[in-house]
């Protein structure tokens, strides 16, 4: 029998709306799972469990006298610590930040729970956001659903770790450069980034605030779609009709995303393909030669930001930062204002260019990551390891954000395999409709 912790948000939201399970005694299941949990202390840095159960409360009484504010109304999450809680910490997985404890609620969070949502308590996440692995020496490096040796992927290590385990229905993660997708593929989740500027990150612990995107790590599309509409505050998305790959035509990505990869996500990716075309969409070889030079403008574009916003925090307590996190911050001081600016430039003709080649598909597809979640011990004994591993996780994610589309991630069926869907900006109900038919087609 599926236990509530092995169901989706969307089923556990229809089962609060028949009538069939109370949303207190939701609450307490997830309250009660994690504090059972071995894991529970890698995957969740505080609980706010006050909260969730007042929150879950109010939610019994909407759905007693008919007045449900979502399809989620009621439902347990967990939220990435750096999105801004009222009277709670909100310490982005680093020491320069511990005791910080904000006044009010990110505005998502906000939203979300006004929307019904219950809030079960902060997740641990890669310092300050700043890799893809979820390797965290300095709070918690949270663990992976399918190694227990492994990194669970970064920076959303937490907010993929609740899910897999299950100790919440859905997560809330960012996303920069592959911080929801990684966590997401290696957890063998549904993850979404949403095009940049699209769910407001007023009160999120900022990155790089061009790139930083908020999106929802699931375990269906259906999932996915239904926490977007309510980070989002609107109303559910219609999904109907989307069982079909029937006429859709995508653009398999050759340049850059297939080169390194390692076996598994090689072989995954390459029956993913096979099971889509078998469902009846086109597939089509696509060049992009134009990305190599944004790829080379990445460490530009990211660390200089990122090191303009931490600067002054991270040069009064260097000591406070693992290592390999705080160098990554520091190599964006060396480039001048012009450099960045210059680079910015080139990256917007060249999304302009993208968006031009890929306006005739419905979606651009390659592999989600090249390679498996590393392990842990290596990675903390071996720096050219870690560099390598870094690097490549976050590769081909890294496309989505760099062109400043919309992405989701799909398992396979492979352990830690997933394949990625790039859409245009801002056509997220659009590209989930796609998705939950590619979706379908990959369970066959």
């Amino acid at each position: 029998m599926t236990t509530w912790g092995e169901m989706t948000a969307a089923d556990l939201g229809r089962g609060i709306g028949a009538g069939k399970i109370d949303p207190v005694e939701l609450a307490q299941f997830f309250l009660d799972a994690i504090a059972a949990s071995p894991v529970a202390d890698r995957i969740y840095a505080r609980l706010t469990p006050e909260r969730a159960l007042s929150e879950a409360a109010a939610a019994r009484e909407r759905a007693h006298s008919g007045r449900r504010l979502s399809p989620l109304d009621g439902v347990p999450i967990s939220w990435k610590d750096l999105f801004g809680s009222a009277g709670v910490a909100t310490e982005a997985g680093s020491a320069l930040l511990a005791g910080r404890v904000p006044e009010k609620d990110a505005e998502v969070l906000r939203v979300a729970t006004a929307m019904g949502l219950v809030c079960l308590g902060k997740t641990h996440l890669s310092e300050l956001a700043f890799s893809g692995l979820g390797l965290n020496p300095v709070t918690a490096t949270s663990p992976c659903i399918n190694d227990p040796d492994a990194v669970a992927g970064g920076s959303s290590s937490g907010a993929a770790a609740s899910v897999a385990f299950g100790l919440a229905a859905a997560a809330i993660g960012s996303d920069t450069g592959g911080s929801v997708r990684i966590p997401s593929v290696w957890n063998d989740l549904v993850g979404l980034k949403t095009t940049s500027g699209r769910v407001d990150c007023t009160g999120s612990v900022a990155l790089a605030a061009r790139f930083d995107t908020i999106g929802p790590l699931c375990r269906t599309v259906e999932d996915a779609a239904l926490v977007l509409a309510a980070l989002e505050g609107r109303p559910a998305p219609d999904m109907r009709g989307t069982h079909s790959l029937k006429g859709r035509r995508f653009a398999v990505m050759q340049t850059l995303v297939m080169d390194d990869l390692r076996d598994a996500p090689k072989a995954a990716y390459a029956s993913a393909l096979n099971k889509l075309s078998d469902a009846g969409a086109e597939l089509v070889d696509f060049e992009f030669p134009e990305i190599e030079g944004s790829m080379a403008d990445a460490g530009l574009l990211y660390m200089t930001e990122a090191w303009g916003t931490w600067r002054d925090a991270i040069e009064a307590n260097p000591e406070a930062m693992f290592q390999p996190i705080r160098e990554r911050f520091e190599g964006g001081r060396d480039f001048s204002g012009a450099d960045f600016v210059a680079g910015w430039q080139r990256l917007d003709q060249v999304r302009a260019q993208w968006l031009e080649r890929t306006s005739g598909f419905d979606a651009v597809l390659c592999p989600t990551a090249p390679i498996l979640p590393p392990n842990v011990e290596r990675l903390m004994t071996d720096s050219d390891y870690y560099v390598t591993e870094n690097l490549l996780a976050l590769r081909n994610t890294r496309v989505g954000n760099l062109m400043g589309v919309c992405a989701v991630t799909l398992p396979t069926g492979v352990p830690s395999c997933g394949i990625s869907l790039m859409g245009a900006p801002m056509t997220e109900d659009r590209l989930l409709r796609i998705a939950a038919a590619a979706e379908a087609a990959l369970a066959v």
